[in-house]
């Protein structure tokens, strides 16, 4: 299979003549006359109009993020998740209502530990439903969405987190 370079011109067969304007690690991004820009995958048969080397290369984060992927699903290796600053040898208070009860207190790193360790689990648990032979599409799909959902109700605690990059985050279309 021939990898085509930027520039190379291209006729698909769905959506026409176009142009490569990237190449990632899977698929070419390609801007079609009438299509707009699109996602080919690599292996989709292309007429080929004029070819242009590639000089592809991966990048670093192309490469961080692969090794990333494949240090959680095939180890126990998980990554460091900060607290946010404010929170940093604070205190949960659990109050009850009745005056006659005891609080509870709970240093915030335990409680916070506890959120990031059930955010791992969940990811291990949608590779496994992901991988699973014996579910059909529409059942991944549909459990798929319920751990959307608890993700959704785990945005809560968003707070606690230094970086927004590793909040929680539900269905983003409801947004």
């Amino acid at each position: 299979m021939q990898i085509l370079g930027v520039g190379s011109r291209i006729k698909h067969p769905d959506h026409g003549v176009g142009v490569v304007v990237a190449v990632h690690k899977r698929v070419y991004d390609i801007c079609f006359i009438e299509k707009g820009i699109k996602a080919v995958l690599k292996d989709t048969s292309l007429e080929i109009i004029e070819a242009l080397e590639s000089e592809y290369s991966v990048s670093f984060s192309e490469a961080e993020d692969a090794l990333i992927k494949i240090l959680r699903e095939w180890s126990d290796v998980t990554e460091i998740i900060h607290l946010a600053d404010k929170w940093d040898g604070g205190t949960m208070v659990l109050q009850p209502a009745d005056k006659s009860l005891q609080a509870k207190e709970v240093p915030i790193d335990t409680f916070f530990h506890k959120i990031v360790m059930l955010r791992d689990r969940l990811r291990v648990l949608e590779q496994k439903i992901n991988a699973h032979n014996k579910l059909s599409d529409s059942e991944k799909v549909e459990m798929q969405q319920y751990i959307t959902r608890i993700y959704g109700s785990l945005t809560t605690f968003n707070v606690l987190f230094k970086l927004k990059a590793d909040y929680f985050i539900g269905d983003s279309s409801k947004e």
